[in-house]
């Protein structure tokens, strides 16, 4: 690598100045350079000296002043009230606080350029509409300057104003009359805002107008685009012969005036005058033929993944190595992506990335909710949130008890008052505050019990505390600034929070001399590396395409020469070149897909140096690997070993009962029923906003339970008109029923959350239509047997390996009548009630008593049949399926439209015998494995389909 810019520098100074730098001052843009001036004037002198004095640009000025700096929030705060002072006077109304916020910044940013370029404010906000007062006016202009000028104000000449333009002339008005004002409330202060001391210094009215007399000599360093007040005092020091500049540039880009690269540096050597003290720029660059590794990744986070392998890769001979980010956005995903290095990062790590920051957004949203809004109940997610933040150190115990209330309940929205967490230092984290006043402390509260529980937990590091600290900070500076305007609304203050804090940032430091350095472009001036990794280099990023918003159109920027997007993409050609006069590896990363925040295209920087320069640009394309992984093989268990003694023991010795649901699980699936009733894989408990079939299930079986056990076991029959006086009942049995199975005590449809209604709806729906049925079609009915689940059960022979066992069947009885009907004839019916799609109509027995039956509801309601015949005696049993949804259109019992009804039933319930049978044996045919059968439906909301996700994939290809 060639001599670093900082060496040549070390150099120079001692040669002029030998060993006597004690009052000599060099400055610096940023901090960042100062520790490598230091390491290469130690390597040029060879021993121990008096150091010079190093600053930035602002702390160099700073000792001009008295005052203290003004900090962002309090120069908004002033500015609030200044405005809002004028709006007032105006007769308009004033603007919120988090309205204003973002037109303060705007402000703030154009006052700042105004200031640094030694703009007259009330000359550039002035309102000229006639051309002739235009050539009056800015008759010291150029003619280029003030068709600029005419321009913008042509816009506003047409007859009558656009509301837009009304508003906007409103505040161009009042912004002259802001400016002043702003100024002197900081005056009044005793506070500083940097860019007005630029101003300042330059007209003399500071407070230490000498204060550079204090210095030798005063050595400028690695400056590149100058203000106009820069350039000033510059001037004025060079003439004065108190200062030296040392630029860092390259006469490939300088002396070529159609470079923009150069841009800058030759305005200041050549239109302004400064010296460059390393005299003539050296020709480095237009003679490198070094190759450049570029790569065009496939997306953007791919970029660091791809680094992280050719950091692995790459030899560790290199003196130093940077990461430069043109797209600083990809700190965090680089992080994630390093190998097992210690960086120093200074560009700095977001808050907004940070679990810090998750949790401070999730106090804010619950104080909406219950503070703002004043509601008593939240979302079980805030909950669900909270206790599985890293960050809050909810005990696994506590977590897996709330969780099973939550899930027990299935509690959409939780009492704030019932959430009661021990094993927590946030237990007031959700507690209603009593007053507004009390947000931003308890929000530092919570800061510093984040800081105990880290601390407590040994988990402090750098980043965290660095990150709460300025959190802190700004929070602490809001909140001076809030009590000065009385009382504002909760939403108010969290908005403003919420802005206030989204900057913040903390720089990850390690060792800045040695190892991995970590820096944006920018952070990047004056120094050089062996080793470069560009990432984020596409065209759109570096440079940018767009500008920051400002209330000085393009046209009155170009008069005044103000920044303009040109200057952006000069300053971003210089940053990008300068790396390639000194490194010896270049490594440059861009996204070269195509997508809604990617052009998918090179910058044109890397387009300029292929086509100009003499470097070889190596090209490697990033192809996303498509990998033909073998399909892991189908889950199949055998019946042999622990599984065969497992459902050996369960079944046969220990007679573990099987229900219609096991045997119509079977048929779906061997493996689900294997899964569940055999290695009794239970599932997960869920509490899911999604409608619960299940559960709806359970509340009109018990609904039609409470209606019809009164008439259980009477002798005679009962006139089914008497079950209308129910209807009147309904609202109330199925409000207190989904309060039994969400375990509270609801009375009323007002106690109902939303999903409950929901279900509430459907039940009373659903029984309404059950009893209106019976009503309809029968005079009269007994009820024999009503919800039972412990009588019915029989011991069923089948033969396992040659020898006859027996199996338990048990039958879940949900309700078996006699009924008269119309024509006076009396049936015994067996009814199964069903809350899905279910049908009675059926198109052949075959394809219902087989494996992966057509009709399931069929297969069971024949099931709870046999099993009740063969307990109780009866004969001639009617199996009857109530499905609200089609028992107008289609009835009750089921049948087909091949065969009769009645012979249909015989059929079904003669031929249902032995297939239970052969199906029971195959499930205790050691030699049949339990499998997943492709051709089974399977549902979204299956628990068990990770299980046999591969035999679905098989049959869908």
């Amino acid at each position: 690598m060639n001599k670093p810019f900082l060496y040549t520098v070390a150099e120079d100074i001692y040669r002029r100045f030998g060993n006597d730098l004690s009052d000599i001052a060099i400055v610096f843009n940023n901090k960042r350079p100062i520790t490598y001036l230091k390491k290469h004037l130690a390597e040029v002198y060879g021993k121990a000296i008096w150091s010079p004095q190093f600053f930035t640009i602002q702390s160099f000025f700073k000792q001009a002043t008295d005052a203290s700096e003004a900090s962002p929030l309090s120069q908004f705060f002033y500015l609030f009230e200044l405005h809002n002072e004028l709006l007032i006077a105006e007769g308009s109304e004033p603007e919120t606080l988090e309205d204003f916020y973002p037109i303060a910044e705007i402000i703030l940013r154009d006052f700042g350029q105004l200031d640094y370029e030694l703009v007259d404010v009330d000359q550039i906000y002035m309102e000229l509409y006639d051309t002739t007062k235009i050539d009056i006016a800015f008759q010291h202009f150029t003619v280029e300057q003030q068709h600029f000028i005419r321009q913008f104000w042509q816009s506003f000449s047409v007859a009558g104003h656009s509301g837009l333009q009304q508003r906007f002339l409103k505040l161009w008005r009042r912004l002259p009359i802001l400016y002043k004002a702003f100024k002197q409330k900081l005056t009044q202060e005793k506070q500083l805002h940097y860019p007005s001391l630029y101003r300042q210094l330059v007209e003399g009215n500071v407070t230490h107008p000498h204060f550079t007399k204090a210095y030798k000599k005063i050595l400028f360093v690695g400056f590149n685009a100058l203000s106009k007040a820069e350039v000033h005092l510059f001037q004025r020091w060079q003439a004065e012969d108190e200062a030296l500049f040392y630029f860092d540039a390259d006469t490939y880009y300088l002396d070529d005036k159609e470079q923009e690269a150069g841009l800058f540096i030759r305005r200041n050597i050549k239109s302004y005058g400064l010296v460059n003290a390393l005299g003539e720029s050296q020709a480095i660059l237009g003679h490198r033929q070094r190759t450049v590794h570029l790569y065009a990744c496939s997306g953007k986070n791919s970029q660091t993944k791809l680094l992280h392998d050719i950091l692995l890769a790459s030899a560790s001979s290199a003196k130093s190595a940077a990461i430069l980010l043109a797209d600083e956005s990809l700190l965090v995903p680089l992080l994630q992506s390093l190998p097992d290095v210690k960086p120093n990062i200074t560009t700095g790590y977001p808050l907004t990335q940070s679990p810090i920051y998750g949790l401070l957004d999730l106090w804010m949203d619950v104080q909406e909710e219950i503070s703002h809004y004043k509601r008593r109940k939240i979302a079980f997610q805030y909950v669900e949130t909270f206790v599985n933040h890293p960050l809050t150190g909810v005990s696994a115990k506590e977590r897996e008890t709330l969780f099973k209330d939550i899930t027990d309940k299935q509690q959409f929205e939780i009492d704030v008052d019932s959430i009661s967490l021990t094993s927590t230092v946030f237990t007031s984290f959700f507690k209603p505050l009593s007053t507004s006043a009390l947000l931003i402390p308890t929000l530092i509260q919570l800061l510093d019990s984040l800081l105990v529980s880290l601390t407590a937990q040994d988990r402090v590091g750098q980043i965290d505390s660095n990150l709460i600290i300025e959190t802190k900070k700004v929070l602490n500076q809001l909140h001076q600034g809030l009590s000065n305007l009385g009382s504002t609304s909760i939403a108010f203050q969290l908005g403003l929070i919420r802005k206030a804090i989204n900057p913040i940032n903390a720089a990850i430091e390690g060792d800045p001399l040695n190892g991995l350095q970590i820096m944006g472009l920018l952070e990047s001036r004056c120094l050089n590396f062996d080793q470069v990794y560009i990432l984020g280099a596409n065209e759109g990023i570096l440079p940018q395409t767009s500008s920051s918003p400002t209330f000085l159109p393009n046209s009155l920027r170009r008069a005044y020469q103000l920044p303009i997007l040109e200057n952006q993409d000069a300053l971003s050609a210089y940053l990008f070149y300068r790396h390639f006069q000194y490194s010896d590896g270049l490594h440059v990363f861009y996204n070269s897909l195509v997508d809604e925040s990617s052009t998918g295209e090179e910058s044109r920087f890397i387009k300029q140096l292929q086509f100009e320069s003499n470097f070889h640009f190596k090209i490697y394309t990033q192809q996303q690997t498509i990998r033909f992984q073998d399909t892991p093989d189908e889950l199949v268990i055998p019946k042999a070993g622990v599984v065969w003694k497992q459902l050996w023991e369960m079944f046969v010795v220990r007679k573990k009962s099987l229900s219609a649901t096991a045997l119509t699980s079977y048929l779906q699936s061997p493996l689900q029923f294997f899964l569940k009733y055999v290695a009794e894989i239970k599932e997960p408990p869920t509490i899911s906003q999604e409608f619960e079939m299940n559960r709806l299930g359970t509340v009109i079986h018990n609904v039609m339970e409470t209606i019809l056990k009164p008439y259980k076991g009477l002798s005679d029959f009962t006139p089914t008109k008497q079950l209308a006086s129910t209807l009147d009942q309904l609202d109330s049995l199925v409000v207190r029923e989904i309060g039994t199975q969400y375990h509270n005590e609801l009375l009323t449809i007002d106690d109902l959350n939303s999903m409950q209604r929901i279900m509430h709806k459907i039940a009373s729906a659903y029984v309404a239509v059950y009893i209106e049925y019976d009503i309809a079609h029968y005079k009269a009915f007994r009820i024999i047997e009503l919800e039972n689940d412990e009588d019915y059960s029989i011991d069923f022979p089948i033969l396992i390996n040659g020898k006859e066992e027996t199996i338990r069947l048990f039958g879940i009885i949900d309700r078996v009548d006699e009924v008269l009907t119309h024509e006076n004839q009396v049936k015994t019916r067996i009814v199964d009630y069903k809350t899905g799609g279910d049908q009675v109509e059926f198109k052949s027995l075959e394809k219902v008593l087989a494996a992966n039956t057509e009709n399931k509801a069929l297969v069971q309601t024949l099931f709870y049949s046999y099993v009740f015949e063969q307990v109780t005696g009866r004969a001639q049993l009617e199996p009857h399926l109530y499905v609200a949804r089609r028992m107008r259109e289609d009835g009750t019992l089921f049948y087909s439209k091949e065969v009769l009804e009645a012979e249909t039933l015989a059929l079904a319930k003669e031929a249902f015998i032995p297939f239970l049978r052969s199906t029971l044996e195959e499930i205790f045919n050691p030699d049949i494995p339990f499998k997943h059968s492709p051709e089974s439906k399977v549902y979204p909301s299956d628990p068990y389909t990770l299980f046999y996700r591969n035999a679905v994939e098989d049959a869908e290809e």
